[in-house]
């Protein structure tokens, strides 16, 4: 009977006491959320109590797994233990790097609901990623290395790598040079702020929006859903440009190539009705000017705001959409045209050109033309 009786006090002792410890800081996380609506680490805090009644059944069972008297657990018990072990040092890692997460989401909640700034928002956001990033590293390195010690095997295995440790340092370091330099360089970027998640950026002539950024490498996402993934290390030696820094409000500009007889004053009263009917307009600055000139046409800018980059673009394409159409209904004559004939010249000057009276010339073929016999002009 005590064979039977003591293993079910001892695995059913363990659960018992495991979820009556996970319930009651459910229970207490519960009433601090409820007390404290301005902050939402204990609303957090309560995913972390898996990883803590794992942590917890797993001590209770390492603790008391030796007053078992079978025979199965006698034979085993180094084995068991080791497991047992191992089982607890990966859970304690689990519980550490969540409440880590915890914090961590939870300070920059609390910034992000008091900052008004969206770039400085995005800064820390991208700070806080790589900070949990890089805490989820250690601590899973440190679960790592604590498992591997508790193998005899590997604790020699450890003294005789210690005292080799000076060359294998110069190798790493030379074999790892580039993956490194990457990770120094995620650090540069966090904290020097030169790019940050959501910021949108022009990278290799693609403009897109930072995704995702780690330790090693940073995700840009065009337009168009693709994904450009690169080391980290190409934005700290290459130059780019950043749409997004010292704010995300932008200046755009729409060309037109037009006649030179094109209504320039009357585009510039189009060009504000235009502006007062589009709703990606931030009403904070327009112009309409000619800019360059060539024998056949003008360059007309137009100059537009917008509040960040994907309005800039959808105030660009109405301008230029519905200036087009107007001037093509309205005034036909202003968009750039094709000479596809001679242009017809006044009767008097028309016939000194074609006789040559003007300059005392002869025609090419020898004879002088008279005016109902005069070559008449046309399309062609």
């Amino acid at each position: 009977m005590e064979n039977v009786l003591r293993p079910l006090l001892v695995l059913g002792g363990s659960l018992v006491i495991t979820l009556l410890v996970g319930w009651q800081v459910d229970l207490l996380l519960r009433r601090a959320d409820s007390r404290h609506h301005e902050t939402p680490l204990w609303g957090l805090l309560r995913l972390c109590r898996p990883p803590l009644q794992v942590v917890l059944c797993t001590a209770l069972l390492r603790a008391s797994f030796g007053q078992l008297r079978i025979d199965v657990v006698r034979d085993n018990r180094d084995a068991i233990g080791q497991v047992l072990t191992l089982v607890l040092i990966g859970a304690t890692a689990w519980l550490v790097i969540r409440v880590a997460a915890t914090i961590v989401q939870s300070s920059y909640a609390r910034y992000a609901t008091s900052t008004r700034d969206p770039a400085r928002v995005r800064r820390v956001r991208t700070q806080v990623t790589l900070i949990q990033r890089v805490v989820t590293a250690v601590v899973a390195t440190v679960a790592v290395a604590a498992m591997l010690l508790t193998f005899p095997a590997m604790q020699s295995v450890g003294t005789s790598m210690l005292a080799s440790a000076g060359v294998l340092g110069i190798v790493a370091g030379v074999a790892a040079q580039s993956t490194l330099g990457n990770l120094f360089a995620g650090f540069q970027i966090a904290f020097g702020d030169m790019v940050r998640l959501g910021d949108t950026v022009v990278v290799d002539g693609e403009w897109g929006t930072v995704e995702e950024i780690t330790l090693t490498f940073l995700t840009v996402r065009t337009w168009d859903e693709r994904r450009f993934t690169m080391p980290v290390s190409y934005f700290t030696s290459n130059p780019f440009e950043n749409w997004s820094r010292g704010g995300v409000q932008m200046s755009g500009t729409v060309f037109f190539q037009l006649d030179h007889s094109a209504p320039v004053s009357a585009m510039r009263d189009k060009l504000r009705d235009i502006l007062g009917e589009c709703a990606a307009w931030d009403g904070r600055d327009w112009s309409l000017a000619v800019t360059d000139t060539s024998p056949t046409t003008m360059e007309v800018r137009a100059v537009v705001t917008a509040k960040d980059a994907d309005d800039i673009w959808t105030v660009r394409c109405a301008v230029r959409e519905q200036m087009i159409g107007w001037l093509r209904d309205h005034h036909p004559y202003a968009l750039p045209r094709v000479v596809t004939s001679p242009a017809v010249l006044p009767p008097g000057d028309h016939w000194r050109e074609l006789t040559g009276a003007d300059h005392g010339r002869t025609p090419p073929n020898g004879h002088v033309p008279t005016p109902d016999k005069a070559p008449r002009t046309g399309r062609g």
